[in-house]
């Protein structure tokens, strides 16, 4: 049998918690998002912390839901959240069809996959808004803002 021994520093000192400052809340606002994503959970939390900011969500099932989506509410969609990998058509086709009717459209692409590296690296070159999931909620809401206010 071997032995093994592990010796630890004994530490006195008293760990402090540092004080973090709440950031506040971003802006929200009233426009009406079309939220385009294929995981349940994922599609619910973006959706809640969305309307909690004041926002109206209609959401898509997958690429080929938003679409449907889109055409029936295009008067009333202001902006879209479109996950860049989803069954069926992908966020990005997604994009290029509703641009088709609406080409002033804005639009935010997320993605949690690495193996949506080449999808993702089409969104860069096309000079497309991109945010890496998980996304904290105040990031995505001030992006949002952002987008909608330039």
């Amino acid at each position: 049998g071997t032995t093994f021994r592990i010796y630890l520093p004994l530490v006195r000192k008293e760990v402090k918690e540092e004080e973090t400052a709440d950031e506040p809340a971003a802006v929200g606002g009233t426009e009406t998002i079309l939220l385009a994503e294929d995981e349940p959970l994922v599609r619910t939390a973006l959706r809640i912390v969305m309307e909690e900011r004041g926002f109206k969500v209609i959401e898509a099932v997958n690429g080929d839901d938003a679409i449907e989506k889109f055409m029936e509410n295009r008067d009333k969609i202001d902006f879209i959240v479109l996950d860049v990998v989803m069954p069926g058509k992908s966020g990005k086709d997604a994009y290029d069809a509703i641009k088709m009717v609406k080409p002033d459209i804005k639009a935010i692409f997320t993605s949690g996959y690495i193996s949506s590296r080449l999808s993702v690296k089409e969104i860069f070159e096309e000079g497309l808004t991109f945010i890496s999931k998980p996304v904290q909620p105040n990031d995505l809401i001030k992006k949002i803002r952002e987008m909608l206010d330039n």
